[in-house]
Parts: C-alpha cells; sequence; structure tokens
C-alpha cells in the first residue's frame, strides 16, 4: 500500500472548506469532482507543508493548482481569479498524480 506520509494531517474539516472554497471560486458543480491533499514540501526552499489542488469541470477536463501554504491557511484570497481558470488546465506533465 502507498501512502501520503506528512509530519502534520490536515483536519479534515479543513480540507472539505478549501474543496467548498474551490467549488464556490469556479463554479464547480456537486457532480464534478475536486481532490485537496496537503503534502511535504520536498525541495530545498519549500515550505514544510503545500497543498495540491486537483478538479474537473467536465470530461477530461482537469485542473491543478498548488498553493504553497498548510491546508489550514488557505483563504479564497490565495486561489486565482476565476477568470484565470483556464491557466491551470493540467495537461498531464510528469509530477502528475
Amino acid at each position: 500500500m502507498f501512502a501520503n506520509v506528512t509530519s502534520v494531517q490536515p483536519d479534515p474539516a479543513a480540507l472539505e472548506r478549501v474543496e467548498a472554497l474551490v467549488r464556490a471560486r469556479y463554479r464547480i458543480g456537486a457532480d464534478q469532482i475536486v481532490l485537496v491533499s496537503q503534502e511535504p514540501g520536498r525541495a530545498p526552499g519549500l515550505p514544510d507543508r503545500v497543498t495540491t489542488i486537483l478538479f474537473w469541470d467536465g470530461p477530461g477536463t482537469r485542473h491543478r493548482l498548488r498553493v504553497f501554504r498548510p491546508v489550514a491557511d488557505i483563504a479564497m484570497s490565495d486561489l486565482p481569479a476565476a477568470w484565470l481558470r483556464g491557466t491551470l488546465r493540467d495537461e498531464g506533465g510528469d509530477d502528475c498524480c
């Protein structure tokens, strides 16, 4: 079994709160998937915890956003404006999920 090990596991309520922020900002319906995860910062100079957000707004249209803050600290102001959603499109690069 593979597991994402972090020194501090995120609070499930914080994960749900960030999911709700993402749904509100990008107008993502309840029938679409939004995944929020917290990972350790692995590269020098990164914070000790990084949040990755994946969401789909249609069949095969995945978006990815990485916020260099712990999940508990993320606010609406940390998310790019809704009109920038197209720039978050994830084409499935090497470090994909």
